[in-house]
């Protein structure tokens, strides 16, 4: 079963909460955090991890795991080719997802967009169903992270096929949180279906 544990109470992003969670984390993270500047990056790092073990441990028994990255930027729990994960975040959430299958989850804010980025992201039915919405920055949002989520879930990064790359291939699921605002999207491939979130 796919688990996805959905954070969003940015108010607790300070210096403070960073401190309390440095200690929490083993070293390889623990350096990564300190290396971003800002509090934000420092606070999704450490948080991220945080949520990952507890979600490993609960539904794995996990303990203890070395996370490494593939060619295309891909993490990856090292000697347990069995579990798979997937961490997302923004100003606004940050998302992270398990699985015993292939996984991707992506999150983000609601933004303005022009035309031009509509264009290249989206073909003409999405670009259609994003302009006659009521909320086009939420409806594109919701479209980006199931974008982003299949790609995360191939492992291959951002491709030229920003237009093609929701097939039946794939499985999605989205939330929208209008009052946080932003939008999260999980992907599977569809032999792995269905798709929902369970929020922990």
């Amino acid at each position: 079963m796919i688990c996805i544990s959905l954070f969003d109470d940015m108010s607790l992003c300070t210096d403070a909460e960073v401190e309390r969670m440095i200690p929490l984390v083993p070293e390889p993270r623990r350096s990564q955090a300190l290396a971003f500047k800002h509090t934000f990056g420092r606070f999704a790092c450490l948080k991220s991890y945080l949520m990952l073990a507890g979600l490993l441990q609960k539904e794995f028994g996990l303990e203890a795991f070395c996370i490494e990255v593939g060619e295309h930027g891909k993490p990856y729990l090292a000697g347990h080719n069995d579990i798979c994960f997937n961490i997302s975040h923004c100003q606004k959430a940050i998302a992270v997802a398990v699985n015993d299958r292939p996984v991707g989850i992506d999150v983000e804010s609601f933004r303005h967009f022009n035309d031009a980025l509509v264009d290249k992201t989206m073909n003409d039915s999405e670009k259609a169903e994003i302009m006659s919405s009521g909320n086009p920055e939420e409806a594109f949002a919701a479209y980006w992270t199931r974008k982003e989520a299949v790609f995360k879930l191939m492992g291959t990064g951002i491709t030229d096929n920003l237009h093609g790359i929701l097939t039946d291939k794939t499985m999605t699921d989205t939330v929208i949180n209008r009052e946080r605002g932003y939008a999260a999207s999980v992907a599977v491939n569809s032999q792995d279906g269905p798709v929902k979130f369970y929020l922990l």
